[in-house]
C-alpha cells in the first residue's frame, strides 16, 4: 500500500460526497447505514409512500402496514433464500431476551439443551438458560459442551474440542463474537458450522453476522438476533425458526413469549416495533442492490482483509498491534486489536482515528483496546482509510 500522509487521511476520510460532513462510523450496534436508505428514511418520516403520513405515524393495523410486511417477508426470503418450512418473525427484546425464550418454546420437560460458549454473549445465553430450568420444575437441564474463556475466548473449537451430553435437544451456538472478534468460518473465509448430534437441531445467535454471506438456513432449527447490525436499527429481534419447532414449542408459558403468536398474528400481537421493521425491509432490498448475500460476503471478506493485512504488517514478536483473535478465527465483522505499548497507545490511536474521520473505535469496556465493525454497510472506502491509518500511525508512534 503507498503510504498515506495525516492530512491526506482526513481529507480521504471526510470526503464522503459532495458536502458529506458523516464520519466512518465503525460502532459494533447500532451501526452505520447505507446513505441512501437514511435519505429514503428521512423522506418517509415526512410522508410515506404519498399517504400525507410519516412511516412514524402509520396504523400497525392499517393497509400501508399490512403491505410492508407482506413485502418485508417476501424480500428477507428471497435474499435469505429462507426455505417455506421457516417462519420469519419480528419480536422484541433483543437477542438478550431470546436467551429465555428459546429454553421456554423449545426445551421439552427433562431434556438437556447443550450450549457451546464462545464469547460473552455466548455465556450470557448459557447463564440464562440455566436461570430459567432452575425455576421451573420441568427437569429440563442445561450443558456446557465448550468453554473458551481459557485462552480469553481468542479462538473457536474444532468439532473434536467439543463435548455434547447423551441427547441434546437442541445445541445452541454464537456464530460471530463481537466483543473477542471471532467468527465461525472455514479456510475459505466462508460459514462453518458444528456437527451437532444425531436428533438435535442448531440454535443460533446470528446477531452479528446474519446476512453477511450466504447461508444455508437449513441447517439450523432457529437463528436470531438483533436488527442493529446487518439488518437495521436497533429495537426488533428477528427470529428464522421452523415451522414444525413453532408446532410443537410450549404453550404453556405466557402468550407474548410464544413463538406461536407471532406466526399467527404476523408478528404483531401487540403493536409492533413498525419503524425498526420498515428499516429491515430497507436494508434488505439495499442487498439486493449490491448484487445480494454473495456479492456481500465477497466484498466483507476484502474490507476486513484490508484491515487485517495492515494490523499483519505491524504486528509479531515485537510488534506494534496485538490482534486479540487466532488467524483462523478471525470475524470478518468485529476486527480486535490493542497497541503492544499499552492502554494509553490505545487511546491515542482512538483520538487520532476520530481526528481523521473514523469514530466509535474504542473496544468493549470488557476487552479494552480497539474494535473495528465492518458490517455490511460500511463502505470499501472506509476499511481503506482504517488501513492507511493503522499503517500511519505505526509508523509515527513505533
Amino acid at each position: 500500500m503507498t503510504p498515506t500522509t495525516a492530512s491526506a487521511l482526513t481529507s480521504q476520510a471526510a470526503a464522503r460526497g459532495s458536502g458529506s460532513t458523516r464520519v466512518y462510523n465503525f460502532g459494533a450496534g447500532p451501526s452505520t447505514l447505507p446513505e441512501e436508505m437514511i435519505r429514503q428514511i428521512q423522506s418517509d418520516i415526512y410522508d410515506y409512500a404519498g399517504t400525507g403520513m410519516g412511516i412514524l405515524e402509520l396504523s400497525h393495523r392499517g393497509k400501508e402496514y399490512d403491505a410492508i410486511v407482506a413485502e418485508i417477508d417476501r424480500d428477507v426470503r428471497s435474499v435469505g433464500n429462507i426455505p417455506a418450512d421457516y417462519d420469519v418473525l419480528f419480536m422484541t427484546g433483543g437477542a438478550t431476551s431470546q436467551n429465555y425464550i428459546v429454553p421456554a418454546n423449545l426445551l421439552p420437560e427433562g431434556a438437556t439443551a447443550d450450549h457451546i460458549v464462545t464469547g460473552h454473549w455466548a455465556q450470557g445465553s448459557f447463564d440464562d438458560a440455566k436461570q430459567y430450568t432452575s425455576c421451573h420444575n420441568s427437569g429440563a437441564t442445561v450443558h456446557s459442551a465448550y468453554h473458551g474463556g481459557g485462552d480469553k475466548f481468542a479462538h473457536l473449537p474444532a468439532d473434536s474440542e467439543i463435548c455434547y451430553s447423551k441427547s441434546p435437544a437442541y445445541v445452541h451456538m454464537t456464530s460471530n463474537n463481537t466483543l473477542y472478534g471471532t467468527q465461525w468460518l472455514d479456510a475459505q473465509g466462508r460459514t462453518r458450522l458444528p456437527n451437532v448430534p444425531a436428533g438435535a437441531f442448531l440454535v443460533s445467535d446470528g446477531c452479528s453476522d446474519f446476512f453477511w454471506d450466504e447461508m444455508d438456513v437449513s441447517k439450523f432449527g432457529l437463528i436470531y438476533g438483533g436488527a442493529q447490525k446487518n439488518m437495521g436499527t436497533a429495537g426488533t429481534t428477528f427470529v428464522i425458526v421452523r415451522k414444525d419447532l413453532v408446532a410443537r414449542a410450549s404453550k404453556a408459558i405466557p402468550r407474548m413469549l410464544q413463538y406461536g403468536l407471532f406466526s399467527k398474528e404476523e408478528s404483531r400481537p401487540n403493536t409492533p416495533p413498525m419503524f425498526a421493521i420498515y428499516t429491515v425491509g430497507l436494508m434488505v432490498k439495499w442487498v439486493r442492490s449490491q448484487g445480494g448475500l454473495k456479492a456481500m460476503g465477497q466484498r466483507n471478506r476484502m474490507k476486513a482483509g484490508l484491515i487485517y493485512d495492515a494490523l499483519d504488517r505491524h504486528a509479531g514478536t515485537g510488534g506494534f498491534y496485538l490482534p486479540h483473535a487466532a488467524k483462523a478465527d478471525r470475524s470478518m465483522m468485529n476486527i480486535t486489536f490493542k497497541c503492544a505499548a499499552g492502554p494509553a497507545m490505545d487511546d491515542a490511536f482512538v483520538a487520532g482515528a476520530r481526528e481523521h474521520g473514523m469514530d466509535v473505535l474504542k473496544g468493549h469496556r470488557m476487552t479494552g483496546g480497539m474494535r473495528a465493525s465492518t458490517y455490511n454497510a460500511m463502505p470499501v472506502e472506509g476499511c481503506r482509510a482504517l488501513a492507511e491509518f493503522i499503517d500511519d500511525f505505526a509508523r509515527r508512534k513505533g
